[in-house]
């Protein structure tokens, strides 16, 4: 008996679909929920696991070729007609090749890997193989590979307990408890540079993943369809670095996760944009349309390229709340675990420039929305400041470039400097005791 693998409703507004790569072959062994397929689409790309365990008999939507929801992937069996069964044409693997880095993120907008590898799977009379290595064990999440990548663990070096031989998280762990870290004797001296290894793209071509695609016409599009400049301002968030001192422990008790500067920013820049309707607009034709609620996109920086998740409503949530919501959502992100609906209904957009150690950038509004922050690195530096009795001193003091750039069309500079005033006043006072919600 023979089951009919189709492409899953992924949202809303999400209507079609485009395969980008299998990830088994005509005559593979599927598993219940195991992965099946990769899907990309406009607003997101997700993997398809298998509705049915069986044999992979037929592929009906090769890599690259687009196909509405509802409509047949793949024929999964029990393996009697895979042998009868014309088998598509699936292309071997491609080299491992790095993606290019996307914009900054939040501590994303994240870092770039090598291309995950399928491997040949095994002929069904071969007796089950070995525990697999990474260069055999098929893809490797994102969140696992970041993993590896921040405990110094080698991929290649460590045997995968999933299906199919697949590296979780745990074996990533596991693996990372027997790295003996390497320390450097007090005594020796200063070592010298190292020099990086090349990146593996250097002379190479690679053709645009649809999501590259996207992101580069909805650019284009909106550099050519809007007019658009930044204004930046400096502002002195020493206060909030000390209330992040003062309230860490209790913070990270109460919710599990640090706090960290941009749910400051994020609840300053959506307070603000309540009085500063025109930051918080689109516009449709000859009309503008003042939104009724807050709703800031986050840039996230991932292997596949610049996504943005929505915190909605966010002048109306407390520190805690936006931290949350800002690590939850930036996790999914990265793990390609997001749904579609979660990508849409931005008004304004947030982008941590700084995450990446810049003192600020140009940001590039992306329509329909008419504005975008954002922040840049926080260091200290000496600063002129004037005390209560009004003598000016120099004091060491935490400093941030904010800044805004803006559609033209429907934002003067006029506005644009009143609304990062009213932020700048905003983080400069420091009052969150009261919103941090724990």
């Amino acid at each position: 008996m023979s089951e009919s693998v189709v492409l899953p409703a992924l949202g809303e507004s999400v209507t079609e679909g485009t395969v980008t790569r299998w990830l088994k072959k005509v005559g593979d062994t599927v598993a219940v929920d195991e992965p099946l397929v990769e899907i990309s689409t406009d607003k997101v790309d997700t993997e398809i696991p298998s509705p049915f365990a069986g044999v992979l008999e037929q592929i009906l939507v090769q890599e690259d070729e687009t196909v509405n929801v509802g409509g047949v992937l793949a024929i999964i069996g029990s393996g009697a007609g895979a042998a009868a069964a014309p088998a598509a044409p699936v292309e071997a693997p491609a080299p491992v090749v790095a993606e290019p880095v996307a914009a900054p993120v939040v501590e994303t907008p994240a870092p770039v890997v090598a291309a995950p590898v399928v491997a040949a799977p095994a002929p069904v009379a071969t007796p089950a193989p070995a525990p697999v290595s990474t260069s055999d064990a098929g893809y490797v999440t994102p969140l696992v590979r970041k993993l590896a990548s921040e405990s110094g663990v080698d991929l290649h070096s460590v045997s995968g307990t999933g299906v199919g031989g697949r590296i979780r998280k745990d074996d990533v762990l596991a693996a990372a408890g027997s790295v003996t870290p390497v320390t450097a004797s007090p005594a020796a001296p200063a070592v010298a540079h190292v020099q990086a290894a090349p990146s593996s793209l250097r002379g190479t071509t690679e053709q645009m993943t649809r999501l590259r695609k996207v992101l580069a016409e909805r650019a284009v599009a909106s550099m050519q369809q809007s007019a658009q400049l930044t204004t930046v301002v400096e502002v002195d968030v020493t206060r909030i670095a000390a209330l992040r001192s003062k309230v860490q422990s209790k913070f990270v008790a109460a919710t599990g996760g640090k706090l960290n500067f941009m749910p400051f920013f994020a609840l300053a820049a959506a307070e603000a944009l309540r009085v500063h309707p025109k930051l918080n607009a689109s516009i449709d034709g000859d009309n503008i349309i003042y939104h009724a609620s807050e709703n800031i996109s986050f840039a996230v920086d991932t292997e596949r390229g610049l996504l943005t998740p929505v915190i909605r409503d966010a002048a109306s949530l407390n520190i805690a709340q936006i931290a949350g919501q800002i690590a939850d959502l930036a996790a999914r992100t990265r793990e390609n675990k997001l749904k579609p609906d979660e990508l849409a209904g931005g008004t304004f957009t947030l982008t941590n420039t700084g995450s990446r150690g810049a003192l600020f950038d140009t940001p590039v509004v992306f329509l329909p929305q008419v504005a975008i922050l954002g922040t840049g690195v926080v260091s200290k530096r000496p600063v002129v400041i004037t005390t209560e009795d009004g003598t000016d001193t120099i004091a060491v003091r935490s400093m941030v470039y904010l800044a805004l750039s803006y559609d033209h069309r429907l934002v003067d500079g006029a506005d644009a400097s009143r609304y990062l005033v009213d932020v700048k006043k905003r983080l400069e006072e420091g009052n969150f005791e009261a919103n941090l919600g724990i």
